[in-house]
């Protein structure tokens, strides 16, 4: 599957395409608005911060407690009930007089169910395509996060503007609502991929066996660390240029859109695995020139040719997948989401103690720096682990049959 036009017309990806779109909007949206109206109650720049992307923090929880339900709910009922289940969540959080630690702790619930969406999501995407097609979808979900997000904060702006924050909040609601809809009338009706039921017991159990193939960790590390000390560089982009900051951004994300782009249509099998390591250096590479404390115009094209190398992520994508038994594949991507989006949060929190110690710029440094390292110490770890993988994914393909046979007749 090579072309775009052959992508939207496979069944199904363009009702999971919009629901998605839709999910990303609403987060977007009502997490602007959380942050505006928690900093007017409480006036903490921490905690406003936190209501905006504290749900990272709270995947560690989901990845060790429910993840294992990515594989063992029926994909259709479960992106629906998610859907709702937030929708629920954040019209509760524009209600007048609630309690900031109410607040969190609805934001809290959230972020641990939502690591199960993740999951549910990206392997409902690699049943709905081919294995050769699971970049290409997936490329093009990367990008339309991109672009939502881009525009969802743009428009969370003007309405919270307009309309208030808890008025923001309440459209949120109803757009995770409308979300949960497509997905409930759009998705077909298709069983769970794994047996058994989601406990935290089979959780532990499965991120253990996921853990234990040494291909996979190398992949699912290179997935987490680099990204995520990245994240903290960008975190550092207001305090480096506070008026330019959204051009900061900008450039980054038409940089990430051209990679995801390249990666997902253009970029032959064959040079995949080669470009891997390549990409995560590139990823990095070009903020080490912020040293020189290079001006705006400059600093554009270093943000733009570094996000570039963001497409890494997909190639890596694509790895976890050939090295994963279908099966499990649910889980395996809400693992990479999860942790993903932890070592994003720890990478931003580490990028700002330096810069408070430091400045702004070796801050930037810094963290591109230890990016390059964990890249490098990765590297031997990456190459050729396809033909490695593929033989224990055989022999695990095997072994995760019998389980689940053994699991059924158990009567689990």
């Amino acid at each position: 599957m090579r072309s775009y036009r052959e992508l939207f017309r496979t069944s199904e990806f363009t009702p999971l395409f919009l629901a998605s779109a839709g999910h990303t909007t609403a987060q977007t949206v009502s997490g602007l608005a959380l942050g505006v109206l928690v900093y007017r109650q409480t006036d903490s720049a921490l905690l406003s911060s936190l209501a905006m992307f504290g749900t990272a923090f709270a995947q560690v929880i989901g990845a060790a407690t429910v993840l294992s339900g990515a594989d063992r709910l029926p994909p259709r009922a479960a992106m629906t009930v998610l859907g709702l289940l937030f929708g629920a969540g954040t019209a509760a959080q524009a209600v007048p007089g609630l309690p900031v630690w109410a607040v969190f702790a609805v934001l809290l619930g959230l972020g641990v169910v939502g690591s199960v969406g993740g999951g549910v999501r990206y392997g409902l995407l690699n049943e709905i395509l081919t294995r050769d097609g699971y970049l290409l979808g997936r490329s093009v979900l990367n990008m339309s996060t991109g672009v939502v997000q881009i525009c969802g904060f743009a428009l969370g702006g003007a309405l919270v503007t307009a309309i208030s924050a808890r008025g923001t909040l309440l459209l949120s609601a109803a757009l995770y609502v409308l979300a949960a809809a497509v997905a409930g009338c759009g998705l077909g009706s298709r069983p769970p991929r794994g047996a058994g039921r989601a406990s935290i017991a089979e959780t532990w159990r499965t991120n253990a066996r996921l853990w234990s193939s040494v291909p996979r960790r190398y992949v699912y590390l290179a997935l987490w660390v680099p990204n995520g000390l990245i994240v903290g560089v960008e975190s550092l982009y207001v305090p480096y240029s506070p008026g330019d900051a959204g051009l900061l951004f900008a450039f980054g994300a038409a940089g990430m859109l051209v990679g995801d782009v390249v990666a997902g249509r253009f970029l032959p099998a064959r040079w995949r695995e080669r470009l891997t390591v390549p990409l995560c250096v590139l990823l990095a590479a070009p903020y080490l020139f912020f040293s020189l404390r290079p001006g705006v115009p400059i600093a554009l094209v270093l943000v733009t040719v570094a996000t570039f190398g963001y497409a890494a992520g997909l190639l890596l994508q694509e790895r976890l997948m050939a090295l994963t038994p279908d099966a499990l594949s649910g889980q395996a991507l809400g693992l990479h989401s999860s942790g993903m989006l932890t070592m994003q949060g720890v990478g931003a929190a580490v990028a700002g103690s330096v810069a408070e110690l430091t400045s702004p710029a070796t801050g930037i440094v810094v963290m591109a720096a230890a990016s390059l390292t964990a890249t490098l110490m990765l590297a031997p770890g990456l190459r050729g682990g396809t033909a490695a993988g593929g033989e224990a994914t055989g022999s695990e393909r095997g072994a995760v049959t019998a389980g689940e046979r053994g699991a059924t007749a158990a009567g689990e």
